[in-house]
C-alpha cells in the first residue's frame, strides 16, 4: 500500500493521476498547505523541502519518496509501466519529464504568484512569465503537431506536463492559437484515470476560478 500525502495542486495530481493510471492502491492523506501542515516537523521527516506531495510505501519498508518527478519515476519503475526499459525510450521520456519540472512548472508558478496572488499588479513580472510560459506552451504545440503524445507511448512525461498545462488559464495564458496542445490535453483529459487522479484529494472547481480570473491574457 502507498501512503499519499497530497494536495489539491499540479504537483499533487501528478502522483495522484500517476497512482490511478497505474492501478496501484493507495491512501491518501490531505495536507492542509493553508494550514501550513508541510511545514510541520512531522512532514519535515518525510520532505526536508516541506513540499506535497510525498509517498511512503508501505510494502518497501516504509520507504519515503519526495518529489513529485521523483516520486512518478519511482511508481512507474516499480509498476513497470509508463515508463520504457529502453535506453531510448527511456531518455526520450525523461527529457520531457525534466522540461516539464525545470520549465513549465516553475514559470506558470511565477505566472501564477504575479498575475493572481500578488496585490501589487507588476506588469513586467507578469508578462515575463506569461509570455515564458506561452513560449514553452508553443513548444508543447510544435512536438505534439507531429506527435501523438510527448515521447512515443502515453507515459509520465504527459501526465507531468498535462497536470501543469490544463490550469493554462489561471496563469491567465490563452492557448486558443495552439490546436496541437489543445488535441493533447483534450486526449490525456478524456482518460478515466487522469480524472480520477485530478480529483484528488478534493475536485478542482474550474467554474470558481474562471469568475474569479482577469482578463489578462497573453496571445
Amino acid at each position: 500500500m502507498i501512503d499519499l500525502y497530497t494536495a489539491n495542486t499540479p504537483n499533487g495530481w501528478k502522483a495522484s493521476v500517476t497512482l490511478e493510471e497505474l492501478g496501484m492502491d493507495y491512501n491518501v492523506i490531505p495536507v492542509n498547505l493553508m494550514e501550513g501542515e508541510q511545514k510541520q516537523p512531522e512532514f519535515i521527516a518525510m520532505n526536508p523541502n516541506g513540499r506535497i506531495p510525498v509517498i511512503v510505501d508501505r510494502d518497501a519498508d516504509n520507504l519515503t519518496v519526495f518529489e513529485s518527478g521523483a516520486i512518478m519515476i519511482y511508481l512507474a519503475e516499480k509498476a513497470g509501466k509508463l515508463l520504457p526499459t529502453d535506453v531510448k525510450g527511456r531518455t526520450e521520456v525523461m527529457q520531457w519529464l525534466m522540461f516539464q519540472m525545470g520549465g513549465v512548472g516553475p514559470m506558470m508558478g511565477q505566472a501564477n504568484v504575479f498575475f493572481r496572488y500578488f496585490e501589487e499588479k507588476i506588469q513586467p513580472a507578469i508578462d515575463r512569465y506569461q509570455n515564458e510560459v506561452k513560449r514553452l506552451f508553443t513548444v508543447l504545440d510544435n512536438h505534439l503537431s507531429d506527435n501523438e503524445y510527448l515521447a512515443g507511448d502515453y507515459s509520465i512525461a504527459d501526465i507531468a506536463n498535462w497536470c501543469w498545462a490544463k490550469t493554462y488559464f489561471w496563469s491567465g495564458v490563452e492557448v486558443d492559437d495552439l490546436q496541437h496542445l489543445q488535441r493533447w490535453l483534450d486526449q490525456v483529459g478524456a482518460r478515466p484515470a487522469a480524472q480520477r487522479g485530478a480529483e484528488v484529494p478534493g475536485k478542482l472547481d474550474k467554474e470558481a476560478l474562471l469568475k474569479s480570473a482577469k482578463n489578462i491574457v497573453v496571445k
